[in-house]
């Protein structure tokens, strides 16, 4: 499991100016960093163009962004940060927040990290850290929890004793409609030109604000979705495996609704269930989401009519619920399963692999 934070250096005695400059020679670790960090972007970007995600194009690297790799070219003292600069080693003073207090107790590993300049002129060191927490066997696990992730509600968590809790997500929807209502209202003055001085200057301004919304939102309900896990006892957690809906749905979406389609940051909220509930010694499962919305839970009949807007009804056996918890209450019960077919064949399989099970 790995994790980050943002440790503020003071750098107000010691500008970077000169330490970057390009009259100096890179010391042999900066140029393995760059080597290093070139050849890994390439190489994500040729995984992209193999899944035809992408197009082949030279890729620009930010020249205030550098990387450093733990006891090589950077240390941590205390309240101090040693970074290898073109100058020679140079020492700062690490402003760090409360938050950042449990990284630095000697009992995370330190990776690669990197030092950025930020919009507001300060510089920060991304600190990359991981800890080695053991996977938790799904067979082993005795309660279990279905979560449904979505746009009008974030996220439905369903428990196997049918306790249920729900994260809306319609003020958040519509903070964000208002949000790209203000960008393309900004981005249309000044007629058929790219906007005026003003709006451009805005523009910049608010750059990336919803991106740190919807983290903040995520971090926030992935907290209290483990803190529910936790307070009722579950040792299992299963969740959709949604790779590739986008390109699937894609053309199913009217225009209407696209930003919110393709803006819409599910497999964030899962990653960090995920790596809290890891950490949290919950064991996490990703199964089959085929008809989870269209399945009746009671008696497993499965219909198109059975969901109705936001509304369950199963035409067999009328059942009635709220559809994201019809599909919570699905994937509970796929997760359920899940457990007891491993313990039938003496085994267990990595997330990906389960989802065949089902397929």
């Amino acid at each position: 499991m790995t994790s980050a934070s943002l440790l503020e250096v003071d750098l107000s005695k010691k500008p970077l100016t000169s330490i970057y400059g390009t009259i100096l020679t890179l010391k042999s670790q900066m140029a393995c960093n760059v080597a290093r960090q070139v050849s890994g972007a390439y190489k994500t970007l040729q995984s992209q163009i193999d899944k035809r995600e992408s197009e082949w194009q030279f890729l620009d690297f930010d020249p205030t962004s550098a990387t450093f790799s733990f006891e090589r070219d950077f240390g941590l003292s205390g309240d101090t940060l040693s970074i290898t600069t073109l100058a020679g080693r140079r020492r700062y003073k690490i402003l760090n927040y409360q938050y950042a207090q449990r990284y630095l107790d000697g009992s995370w590993k330190y990776l690669a990290s990197k030092l950025c300049l930020h919009k507001d002129g300060a510089y920060f060191f991304h600190l990359a850290c991981a800890k080695d927490i053991p996977d938790k066997n799904i067979v082993d696990a005795s309660t279990f929890m279905g979560v449904d992730v979505g746009i009008n509600c974030l996220a439905v968590a369903s428990t196997t004793d049918k306790q249920c809790k729900f994260f809306a997500g319609g003020e958040i929807k519509n903070h964000r409609n208002i949000r790209s209502k203000e960008r393309r209202r900004l981005q249309k003055a000044g007629g058929r030109y790219l906007g005026t001085r003003s709006s451009m200057r805005t523009l910049r301004k608010i750059a990336g604000r919803e991106t740190r919304f919807m983290t903040a939102v995520n971090h926030k309900v992935s907290k209290d979705l483990i803190e529910f896990a936790i307070d009722n006892g579950i040792s299992a957690i299963g969740m959709e495996d949604l790779t590739g809906i986008r390109k699937r749905t894609e053309n199913k979406v009217s225009t209407e609704f696209r930003y919110e389609h393709s803006s819409w940051a599910f497999r964030q909220l899962q990653t960090f269930v995920e790596y809290k509930a890891k950490e949290a010694g919950i064991a996490v499962i990703y199964v089959n989401p085929e008809y989870t919305s269209q399945t009746c839970p009671r008696c497993n009949h499965i219909s198109r009519n059975n969901r109705c807007g936001v509304a369950f009804r199963c035409e067999k056996c009328g059942y009635e619920t709220h559809a994201d918890r019809a599909g919570a209450m699905n994937i509970e019960h796929r997760t359920r399963d899940l457990r007891y077919i491993l313990e039938s064949q003496g085994g267990n399989v990595s997330p990906p692999d389960a989802t065949r099970l089902f397929a």
